[in-house]
């Protein structure tokens, strides 16, 4: 029986991949749709020795299945954002414990503790609809960040232009988390100069403006809160841990979670170092549901395993927390 706190502290690439094969193994057993996915491709335990071997679920499957490694009942569902029509993945999580556990490490790997910011979120396509994974993320992190001024704004971008100009009068550090179209929304109503604030973008136009390259986003939302770098954060509906980019557009993971990248020719093979190709995900926080995942995203990751996203496939959806870049 896997122990669920093993999964945080992981520090090597041999413990990984120990801790990954594991997991595969269980997935394998009890997870009737990945083991049929594995089925199909020939793949049992007896022939996955290294990460490289494992199948990774095409995250399609999420809209059409349901992806459980567990029998513990349902506490949640988290559902992706999509357009008016389209098939929305379902999430279902057996331990939402796990997910706070996940989410808090994960930032804190890269930010430190969440309690010495003030969590002001721009979030309104998300809080406009229900079951938003990246809503109960990061109303968690307002409820730990402990400080009164912390909390979402939905329209009110007036109240959120004053609450910044004062947090930074009183030197406070700030965690502005915001999807694009909203952040590039506020500056249009105030020219900041922020000094003690990270601002945080989770991508996505969500068909409210022109989607732009990350640079040219990047370029404005500098210039607009008067910043050095923007922020990024690079998680979904499917997933219960998050990569973080500190600017330039290159992401980094916490220890127990990896990205790499597939031939697009060849989905079964892992590409090199360097190489642009489909995003795979392992994320050994999933335990519960499908922990090695192939998403709609082009990539590349480079030898000290940061990476960067640089499109989507052609014909695949736009998911509303991935920002397009080509």
């Amino acid at each position: 029986m896997i122990n669920t706190s093993d999964i945080f502290t992981v520090q090597t690439e041999q413990e990984f991949s120990n801790l990954a094969l594991e997991i595969f193994n269980h997935q394998f057993k009890n997870n009737k749709v990945y083991r049929s996915f594995c089925d199909l491709l020939y793949k049992h335990p007896s022939d996955v020795n290294t990460i490289d071997d494992i199948p990774f679920l095409p995250i399609q499957f999420f809209k059409t299945h349901k992806i459980l490694s567990s029998q513990n009942p349902i506490q949640t569902t988290f559902t992706s954002s999509g357009t008016t029509g389209s098939i929305t993945s379902n999430h279902f999580v057996t331990d939402l414990e796990l997910y706070q556990t996940s989410f808090t490490k994960g930032f804190e790997t890269f930010y430190g503790e969440i309690n010495n910011y003030v969590v002001l979120a721009l979030l309104p396509s998300y809080l406009e609809r229900e079951g938003s994974s990246l809503v109960y993320m990061v109303n968690t992190f307002i409820k730990q960040s402990k400080h009164p001024e912390s909390g979402f704004y939905l329209n009110n971008l007036s109240e959120l232009k004053d609450t910044l100009i004062k947090l930074n009068s009183e030197e406070k550090k700030v965690l502005l988390i915001g999807v694009s179209f909203a952040l590039l929304d506020l500056i249009e109503t105030h020219q900041f100069h922020l000094k003690h604030t990270i601002i945080m973008e989770t991508g996505g136009m969500k068909g409210r403006r022109k989607e732009l390259i990350r640079e040219e986003l990047h370029t404005q939302l500098k210039e607009g809160f008067c910043v050095k770098t923007i922020h990024s954060e690079y998680g979904m509906t499917e997933l219960l841990s998050q990569g973080y980019s500190k600017g330039h557009g290159l992401y980094n993971c916490p220890k127990w979670m990896r990205v790499l990248t597939r031939d697009t020719e060849d989905a079964l093979s892992i590409q090199a170092f360097g190489k642009t190709g489909g995003i795979n995900v392992i994320d050994l926080a999933n335990i519960n549901s499908c922990s090695f995942i192939a998403t709609q995203d082009l990539g590349r990751v480079h030898t000290n395993g940061s990476f960067e996203v640089i499109g989507r496939f052609d014909h695949s959806d736009i998911r509303g927390c991935n920002l397009m870049v080509l």
